[in-house]
């Protein structure tokens, strides 16, 4: 099926994951925030922080779902459905695409042992969780590299700002914990 709705609908779903992905970041940072923040530092609860974290992740997921559908089912350019599962197969943009793989691959990781957490321990959960970084970074990536609007100026623009907010997100996050370790010496 080869349909430029298909097409528009790829390309707005992989625009719209890359805000939400950025937000399951930050909000992800936010809501680990307490533990090395100061005392009365922050005014947002924690458990809204995670809750925001959890329902946006939820909605980011089912929009994935979506990209990643209409990109198999868009016969425009040969991707297929093991392509969504298997890095480096894939014969569009194969660098490109494996990274995408790779990052959805990592996400239902993620997805996976957070649905086991309480049977899996927290620093097992915790040593997976953490590749939500590396799955960010390699969806960016993905994004830039095969988006047909990345080269457009407010596609840059708006992949510079989503650097920038995780950026800015953990350096907040690794000066509270450094101030947290100077209070307690």
């Amino acid at each position: 099926m080869n349909s430029p709705f298909l097409w528009y609908l790829n390309r707005a779903t992989g625009t719209v994951l890359l805000v939400l992905f950025t937000a399951v970041v930050v909000l992800g940072i936010l809501a680990t925030f307490g533990r090395s923040r100061p005392l009365n530092a922050s005014r947002v609860p924690r458990f809204l922080t995670q809750s925001f974290h959890r329902n946006v992740s939820l909605l980011a997921l089912v929009l994935l779902a979506g990209h990643i559908v209409t990109a198999v089912v868009d016969t425009y350019v040969d991707i297929r459905w093991q392509d969504a599962f298997v890095p480096w197969g894939g014969r569009y943009m194969p660098f490109w695409l494996a990274l995408g793989t790779i990052s959805f691959d990592l996400i239902l990781v993620i997805v996976a042992t957070s649905l086991v957490r309480d049977r899996l321990g927290h620093i097992a959960w915790r040593a997976i969780h953490l590749t939500g970084y590396a799955a960010w970074v390699a969806s960016t990536l993905h994004g830039l590299g095969i988006g047909t609007d990345s080269t457009t100026s407010w596609s840059r623009m708006l992949t510079w700002v989503c650097v920038a907010a995780v950026v800015l997100a953990v350096f907040l996050r690794l000066g509270a914990s450094a101030f947290r370790r100077e209070v307690r010496a």
